[in-house]
């Protein structure tokens, strides 16, 4: 691997962590502020927001310019949501300025991947996918443990006697700002990571101001992917398998307390063991899966959903843990090789920034529905078991669904390819 890759995934590593810091203190700033419980699956929902809001125009951006840049800019936005929280006095308040943090990260996204497709041949865009995810997912792990640390009530009495440079500990009242304080340290590591990310040569093509032409040059690289026979199932792995991560996200939050009798800076750390899976499930996939084999993987995402059923019966804190890596192994190695197949036919298709641009509306998209199922579940006061089982069985299905897809595309096109043996004979 070329040596402007590691410092995309160093860049990649501080950003993510602090992404996910961020999530488990604005949860804990919401409790602090007696939001009701369905306001907390909503900070996902704000965060993804502009995601698909301006799908439309981040690919176009991240193809204007040079792809470090474009980071750079977009962990400096999160900066400034990350400020904005130390003045959250209310719950909608705080939602707003985790929503500026999404808007950072709707912009850094398409520039993050894009690169590698600029940078790497096709060949090594598993091998890579799979070490950028598996960072991303050590990032996560790592990041949901750091915010359930720093809301640690004894780790947040220590922190807020030390002494910071440059900061007048006056101003740090309470474990949350410290807490706020030290993610943003983290954004500033990324953006720092960023400043030595290499110019890959590509020539960027100029940003259009017109809104009307990006709205219709995105709708048709959306046409694009959906009716690419490869794409569209890549497409739609990825976009169940956000959808259905972010939303899982919450369901182990509140099964850890229902089940375990976890509060939410131990159960954090349990996001953190479906994270290490899928980092075990990346990795794997990076070495047995091939680019041209990665359609084989899609019977996976069946069995995940039904594994994930098995939460209902757990209530010991081992098993538990064995079958959350389970289920992030499966998500994991499923997921990896559909992602390299996706960003390869959009790279061919219409650019490697244009390309992520649409594959995050779509997954976004889907997270939004999903979050917002979710959360109306919650303020309907169904049970998290049944939430579960709802979960699971959706999950399944539609990749059931999505398998008999690809079967039936696969013998069409086998097929239509006899058909052409026929009339050359």
């Amino acid at each position: 691997m070329e040596r402007g890759f590691f410092t995309i995934m160093a860049a990649q590593f501080f950003s993510s962590l602090a992404d996910n810091a961020l999530l488990v203190v604005a949860i804990a700033l919401l409790t602090d502020l007696h939001a009701p419980a369905f306001l907390t699956p909503m900070l996902k929902f704000v965060f993804v927001l502009f995601y698909v809001i301006l799908a439309p125009f981040v690919g176009a951006f991240a193809d204007s310019m040079a792809k470090g840049r474009v980071m750079l800019i977009s962990n400096s936005i999160k900066i400034v949501g990350c400020a904005l929280l130390f003045l959250a006095m209310h719950q909608y308040f705080a939602l707003g300025a985790y929503a500026i943090v999404g808007l950072g990260a709707a912009a850094y996204s398409p520039a993050k991947y894009g690169i590698l497709t600029e940078l790497l041949p096709p060949e090594k865009l598993v091998i890579a996918n799979g070490w950028i995810e598996g960072l991303t997912v050590a990032s996560i792990v790592l990041g949901t443990v750091f915010g359930g640390l720093l809301i640690t009530p004894a780790i947040s009495s220590v922190l807020l006697s030390l002494d910071f440079p440059f900061i007048d500990i006056g101003l740090l009242n309470t474990p949350i700002e410290v807490a706020l304080l030290l993610v943003a340290v983290c954004y500033m590591i990324a953006a720092t990571f960023n400043l030595f990310i290499p110019n890959t040569g590509i020539d960027h093509r100029i940003l259009r101001k017109n809104p009307s032409f990006l709205i219709h040059e995105f709708a048709h690289c959306v046409k694009l992917l959906w009716t690419d026979k490869l794409g569209q199932i890549s497409l739609a792995v990825t976009t169940l398998f956000w959808g259905a991560g972010a939303t899982l996200q919450f369901i182990v939050l509140k099964w850890a307390d229902i089940a375990l009798g976890f509060p939410l800076n131990e159960a954090a750390q349990l996001q953190g063991v479906v994270a290490l899976g899928i980092a075990l499930g990346a990795v794997l996939a990076a070495k047995l899966i091939t680019l041209r084999d990665s359609a084989k993987v899609i019977p996976l995402g069946i069995a995940m959903g039904l594994v994930v059923m098995i939460m209902i019966t757990v209530r010991d804190l081992w098993i538990a843990i064995v079958l959350l890596i389970l289920i992030g192994s499966l998500a994991g190695f499923f997921v990896v090789p559909m992602n390299a197949l996706l960003q390869h036919r959009g790279y061919i298709l219409m650019g490697a920034g244009h390309s992520i641009a649409v594959q995050n509306f779509n997954e976004n998209l889907s997270i939004l529905v999903m979050i917002s199922l979710y959360a109306l579940l919650i303020m309907l006061d169904v049970h998290i078991y049944v939430v579960i089982a709802l979960f699971g069985l959706f999950v399944a299905v539609t990749m059931i669904l999505i398998h008999k897809w690809h079967l039936f595309n696969q013998s069409k096109q086998d097929s239509l390819h006899m058909i052409g043996m026929h009339k050359i004979h």
